[in-house]
C-alpha cells in the first residue's frame, strides 16, 4: 500500500531511476546490490513503495550520493512542483567535504541535464582529479576559481564560462573569498 511520506520529495522514484540509469545499472543489478527484489526496486522507482531509512542509506551508497539528498527536501506548492525551485528550497547535494557546497537548481533529476549552484569555500580544493562521462558547462557568478582541465590550468573570473567534456578536471579556490558558479551537467550525476 502506498503511503505518502511528507519528508521525502515526490520525485524520489524518478530521481532514483535517473541516477541508476546514469550509472549504467539495470534494475536487476541495482536490486542485487541492495539485496532486494527487482519488484521492490521498481515500486520504489515508481513511488509506489516507500523505502525505509536503512534502504535509503543503502540506495545512496550504491549510487554514490549523500543520503541527505534522498530525503528532507522542502516540498513546493502543488502549482510550482516540477517547475519552480525557490531559493530556500534547493536540495543540497554532494558531501560538502572538500569545501564545495552544491544545491540542485533543477526541480528534479528527470531531465537530460542538471543545473547546480556551487559555492567553493575560500582556500578549498577537490580531493582528487575527477573524470566523468559527462559534458559540463559552468558560469562563474562571483569570486575566482582555478580549474585544471586535462593538462591546462585556468583562472576563471566572474562572467567567465567553461566547458569540460569527459576530461579529467580539478578545482581549487586558493583565494580569500568564496567562488560561486552555476554548473550544468549532462547527463545528471547526482
Amino acid at each position: 500500500m502506498h503511503q505518502s511520506n511528507p519528508d521525502r520529495p515526490p520525485t524520489l522514484g524518478a530521481d532514483l531511476r535517473t541516477l541508476r540509469k546514469a550509472r549504467g545499472l539495470t534494475l536487476s543489478e541495482m536490486a542485487e546490490q541492495l539485496d532486494r527484489s527487482v519488484g521492490w526496486l521498481s515500486q520504489v522507482e515508481r513511488d509506489l513503495s516507500d523505502p525505509s531509512i536503512t534502504d535509503l542509506r543503502h540506495i545512496a551508497a550504491a549510487l554514490g550520493v549523500p543520503v541527505s539528498m534522498l530525503f528532507g527536501q522542502p516540498t513546493a506548492p502543488a502549482h510550482e512542483a516540477g517547475h519552480v525551485v525557490r531559493q530556500g528550497a534547493r536540495r543540497r547535494i554532494g558531501s560538502g567535504a572538500a569545501g564545495l557546497i552544491e544545491e540542485l537548481l533543477s526541480p528534479d533529476l528527470t531531465d537530460d541535464f542538471e543545473m547546480v549552484h556551487c559555492t567553493f569555500e575560500p582556500h578549498s580544493r577537490i580531493g582528487e582529479t575527477v573524470t566523468r562521462p559527462t559534458q559540463e558547462v559552468g558560469y562563474l557568478l562571483s569570486g575566482k576559481l582555478d580549474l585544471e582541465i586535462g593538462n591546462d590550468t585556468f583562472t576563471i573570473h566572474p562572467g567567465d564560462s567553461f566547458r569540460i567534456r569527459e576530461e579529467p578536471f580539478a578545482w581549487i579556490n586558493p583565494y580569500d573569498e568564496p567562488a560561486v558558479a552555476i554548473w550544468a551537467i549532462a547527463p545528471p550525476v547526482y
